[in-house]
């Protein structure tokens, strides 16, 4: 399958330039320290895409104000639905504030009231149903009745080129990579990425990672085109989408070399050791990556130059507590 409205490099940097009043060019950093060294070896050079100091807490915010900067004054003035557990939500409600529309955002029953709280923050109204299908048939009444355009979570052409904008400044930062390690949810982050490194630096191996309960990419990709329907049991909730789409699945399935699991445990031990010597505070998903490096792609990437993106950090503090217990109590284990 070919993605079709493909990307090209121009583009790409015209978005970036255009998103700069909105969005943050996030650092990098060359992760050193003991813990790390004993986890991947003192040869293996890890560099850190920290897009968890992004506005809205995750890399969310750069598809969201990249489709909505697409919209014609008229649709801004109506205003703008989306639907998430979470930071989608919460990078809709910054972008609508930002570019001076309205949002009426649908979440899930199971979000976090503090990513809630944040969504309310930015001046969004929510509304709540219990599943996802209940939540994206809202969506659509909302669209539909009050002429509000839908901002999708991760599929199309808008978030793929707000996505490419981050492989594109990583790839900017960093210099050459042997191998980007990078989370997929829905797949928009990887797809936009992953095509971005394989236009600026086509040698360097692009990873994708999805937890062992959410891992519709993989299933997509053994049967050859999106599934519809996969099972979600996975505390990186962000990472959750139980589906895979026709965009975002075709730019990955075109860009990215290879997927690897990886399981709640190996992503809380994960969380803890990011805590422990980096002194980040990131949710689950935002762990994803490394929990890829220091476990299925460990002897691989071993020596390597390897980028990480460390994705997202909207989690409250009882939850992220309990996690860095519960990866400290498996590090004390080994």
């Amino acid at each position: 399958m070919q993605a079709s409205a493909p990307l090209t490099l121009d583009l790409v940097r015209d978005a970036a330039t255009a998103n700069q009043p909105y969005v943050l060019r996030t650092p990098v950093h060359a992760w050193r320290g003991p813990e790390l060294d004993h986890r991947v070896g003192p040869d293996t050079d890890v560099i850190l895409k920290l897009e968890l100091f992004q506005y809205t807490g995750t890399f969310k915010a750069r598809g969201a104000i990249t489709a909505m900067r697409a919209l014609s004054a008229e649709a801004l003035a109506r205003g703008i639905t989306a639907v998430s557990a979470g930071n989608h939500a919460i990078a809709a409600a910054y972008a609508a504030q930002r570019l001076g529309a309205s949002a009426k955002v649908v979440m899930l029953g199971g979000a976090n009231p503090a990513r809630i709280a944040r969504c309310q923050a930015f001046g969004a109204e929510i509304l709540i149903r219990p599943t996802g299908a209940e939540a994206f048939a809202l969506a659509e009444e909302i669209a539909e009745a009050e002429g509000r355009a839908f901002i999708h979570p991760f599929e199309g052409p808008a978030v793929a080129t707000g996505t490419a904008t981050l492989g594109l400044e990583f790839s900017e930062q960093a210099g050459p990579l042997d191998a980007v390690i990078v989370p997929i949810g829905g797949g928009g982050l990887c797809a936009g990425v992953s095509w971005a490194f394989k236009q600026l630096q086509p040698g360097c191996k692009v990873y994708g990672v999805e937890p062992v309960g959410a891992d519709s990419m993989t299933r997509s990709f053994t049967a050859g085109e999106p599934v519809t329907a996969a099972p979600v049991t996975t505390i990186a909730d962000s990472l959750g989408p139980p589906y895979s789409l026709p965009y975002s699945y075709a730019l990955c399935r075109e860009n990215v070399d290879k997927i690897v699991l990886v399981d709640d445990d190996q992503i809380v031990d994960a969380m803890a050791v990011l805590f422990r010597e980096m002194k980040l505070a990131v949710e689950p998903a935002g762990a994803a990556a490394t929990a890829a490096l220091f476990g299925p792609l460990r002897d691989e990437l071993r020596g390597k130059r390897v980028g990480v993106i460390v994705c997202g950090a909207n989690i409250d503090v009882e939850t992220f507590a309990g996690q860095i217990a519960r990866g400290n109590a498996l590090a004390n284990r080994q």
